[in-house]
Formats: structure tokens, sequence, C-alpha cells
């Protein structure tokens, strides 16, 4: 280990006590985005700034047509800039019942800090901000490179209007890399890089047949909108869990032989996950298309077309006989590059009118573009060679995950290379009650984060 890498580790464990009081400090506002309570956003983006300020950096706050983003930017030796992108929203904290202590008042236990945002984002937000201020000290109180934070408040609900702020800003956040909002290590200890994110479209499908609920002793005469909004979903994918509007796999690109690479050697959770959601090798409870081996490690380059939820008349208990007026869906579909959600939803509305389903009221509720970066960018090669250095072990690279976020609206415009270092583990709890950062893992992630930013310069 170097001196400055040892200065830096010092730093934070000296300092790791202050840093989750921060954390907790933030985590104590209730920033739920999905909740469109604009005074409360308000105040997270201030504090946001107040403590950007607090370490040394230059805050701006810019107005939105929803939540404010702010930005923050500190000097260094060198022009070369690391791009640090958070978000200071955080999810729904319900069902309150399953949280054993209260989520935005957090709380420390068993070595880890409980609270809603603790992890996802504002754990990681500090975690920089430590890793930051570590190498500025290891440095006589100059940083070797530039390094911009910018924090926006509405991530948790697709980001509507960051990629608009991006190109509308691009000489503010002009940089030479970036670090994303959150980064996980696996069950075995070892660092995930995701080197790319699938993208998603979010919609809504409502069947409208009447103007009130009927008597079900009218069902030989009434339309029913449940038994109508099932048959316009019927048609947007078949048995073969295949994807049916026209067009749709149209601009898939498929992985690249480094990719394939990449897959090959990931280690499988197949049989973790067979085993959490009761998963069968055959049968109705397999996998999608009964991928197994390498084609479940593949399948995250598959498009998706999901029911995330549907409903319509009587919910409650017992028999209630009626005939539904109005029936709803909810229908993400994950994207792969380089599928355009635009296209999607434009060619959804066409195929559902061409089916003979116009009278079905299609909503766009979000969309995110698919972003995929390459496996031999040095940054990335940085990334994980000082993980080892951290974790005691190698890491792992992947070409593409599951989920969606707004990587694309950075790393195409801006043409940066994007890596996921972070504080999380799969027992986090992200997005669930109970949410939590383990004060190692905390204190691991700012001294990594901290060693990619001390040898950032280098890389030019």
């Amino acid at each position: 280990m170097t001196s400055t890498a040892q200065q830096i580790d010092s730093f934070i464990e000296s300092r790791l006590n202050d840093y989750i009081e921060e954390t907790a400090e933030l985590c104590r506002v209730p920033s739920v985005s999905a909740k469109a309570d604009r005074p409360v956003m308000a105040q997270c983006a201030r504090l946001v700034g107040t403590i950007l300020e607090r370490h040394g950096f230059s805050v701006q706050q810019f107005e939105t047509e929803g939540n404010p983003i702010v930005v923050g930017r500190a000097t260094g030796k060198s022009e070369r800039t690391l791009l640090f992108y958070n978000h200071y929203d955080v999810q729904p904290p319900e069902p309150l019942d399953l949280w054993t202590s209260p989520p935005f008042e957090p709380e420390v236990r068993n070595g880890a800090l409980y609270a809603r945002g603790a992890k996802d984002d504002k754990g990681e937000f500090l975690a920089r901000l430590a890793a930051v201020d570590a190498v500025r000290a290891a440095h006589g109180d100059e940083l070797p490179c530039g390094v911009t934070f910018i924090l926006e408040g509405e991530e948790e609900i697709s980001s509507p209007h960051i990629a608009q702020f991006v190109q509308e800003h691009l000489d503010l956040l002009k940089s030479h890399g970036s670090i994303w909002e959150e980064g996980m290590q696996n069950d075995r200890g070892q660092l995930i890089d995701a080197l790319g994110r699938r993208g998603i479209l979010a919609v809504e499908l409502q069947a409208h047949t009447l103007t009130r609920d009927a008597h079900s002793g009218s069902a030989h005469l009434l339309p029913n909108a449940a038994w109508r909004l099932l048959r316009a979903l019927s048609v947007l994918k078949g048995t073969d869990e295949r994807i049916l509007i026209p067009g749709f796999y149209d601009r898939v690109k498929p992985p690249s032989t480094l990719d394939e690479q990449l897959l090959v050697t990931f280690p499988s959770d197949e049989e973790a996950m067979r085993a959490e959601l009761g998963i069968s090798e055959l049968g109705e409870r397999q996998f999608v298309r009964g991928a197994t081996g390498a084609s479940y490690v593949r399948a995250v380059f598959q498009p998706t077309c999901n029911i995330a939820g549907i409903w319509a008349g009587y919910q409650g208990p017992g028999m209630k006989t009626v005939i539904p007026a109005v029936a709803t869906a909810k229908v993400d579909f994950r994207l792969v590059p380089d599928q355009d959600p635009q296209e999607v939803f434009n060619s959804l509305r066409r195929y559902l009118d061409d089916e003979g389903f116009s009278d079905i009221k299609l909503t766009w509720l979000g969309a995110m573009w698919p972003q995929k970066g390459e496996a031999d960018e040095p940054l990335v090669a940085l990334t994980a060679r000082t993980a080892e250095e951290v974790y005691g072990q190698p890491s792992l690279l992947i070409p593409l995950s599951g989920g969606s976020s707004p990587v694309y609206a950075f790393a195409r415009p801006l043409g940066i290379p994007v890596v996921s270092p972070g504080v999380g583990y799969p027992g986090s709890r992200t997005h669930s009650p109970d949410e939590h950062v383990r004060l190692k893992d905390f204190s691991d992630g700012a001294r990594h984060i901290a060693r990619i930013l001390d040898e950032f310069d280098a890389l030019a």
C-alpha cells in the first residue's frame, strides 16, 4: 500500500462517524419524489447544497419543471474532471409496519445505519464526499483533478428532466469520466461493476366500456372492461415470450464478443434465485424461456414486456356481482441497446390500433434509454485494480444489468466512460423496509472511490 493510500484510509477511518451523522442528517428529510411534495423536495435540495459547501464545493441550484438539480464543483491541479452523479430522492417507505425503526428516523445498530436512503442514494453520496475529502487531505488540501457533483431529485421516478438539463449544460458538466450513483459487492465480497443498464418504457393501458359499473346480471348485454383490457394485453406477447409489436426487435443489438466473454466468466446466481423465489426447473414456475446455465446469464440481453399491475371492478372480500366499467394495467418494457423507447411507444400505439384496440387509452408514464459502455476503457481497468486493493479479491464486470438508470443522459452527450463502485451488498434492502448501509461497506466504498480519484488524472 502506498503512503497516499495509507493517508486516505486513516483519514476516512478517523472521520467515519462524522460522515455517518451527515448521512443520517440527509436521511431525516422524507424526500420521496413519488409523493410530489415540492416543499420537502426543495428542502432536501437545499440541504444537499449546504453539505456540498461544507466540503469545499461551489454550488449552483437549478430549477426544473420538477425538482431542483444541484451541481457542486471543485477545481484540481489538472484540467481533467471526474463527474459524480447521485440523487437525493428516495423510494416510498411503505409498508411502514415492516420497519424495525421509523424510515426517516435514522438509527445505527448492529454496525449499520438504517433509514430510507441510507444506501440508495444518500449514503452513496456522503461516501463519495468522504473520498474527496480524504484525497484532498492527502494532497495538501488540493485535489489532483477537478470534481463535479450533480444530484437530481427525480431518479426514482425515471428522471424526466435530467437528459434535457445535461444537453443544456454541456459546458458546465464537461468531464472525462463518471462514477455513477451506486454500486455493490456480491455475497462473496467482490465488487460488481455494471458497464451498462437496460432502458425502460413504462405505460398505462386503460379500457373504458361503460359510464359506471353495472350489475353482472346484464353481462349478456354489457361489455366488460376487464375482458376488453385482457384481450388487448394478450396481443402484446406470445406464449413463447416473444413480443409481438411489429419492428420491436429491429434495433436490438446483440452482445459483442467481449460481452460474451464477460458473461461466461460472471458467476451465476441461478441457484440462489431458484431458492429465493421458488423457481422450478420444469413447469409453469420455471425461468422465462426455460433459461438455465448460459442462457440464464445471457437473458439480460433480451428485452421484456412486463405487466406490473392490473386492476378492475371489485377488489374486496367476498363477492360483488358487477361488470367493471374501467380496467387498467401498468406495463413496463425493459429495452436493450439500441432500442428507443419513443419508437417503441409509437409502434405500440399503431399496433393496438391495427389490432382493433384504438379505444384502449395508452399513457406514457416514463422512459429511460439503454446505455452500454466498453470493458476496455482505462477507467474500467483503474476501477477494477483499485477494487482489488480494497476488497482483497478481483472485481467482476457485467456488460449489462437488468435495471435502468439515466446513464444514457450523461455518457452519450458528454462522451465519457461510466463506472459504478459503491457501498452496497446483497442484503442492503434497497427500496425495501429496513434499508441500511453497513459502516464497513461505507468505509470500504469511500476508500475505493478515493483511490480512483487519486489516480484518475494519470489516465490522460
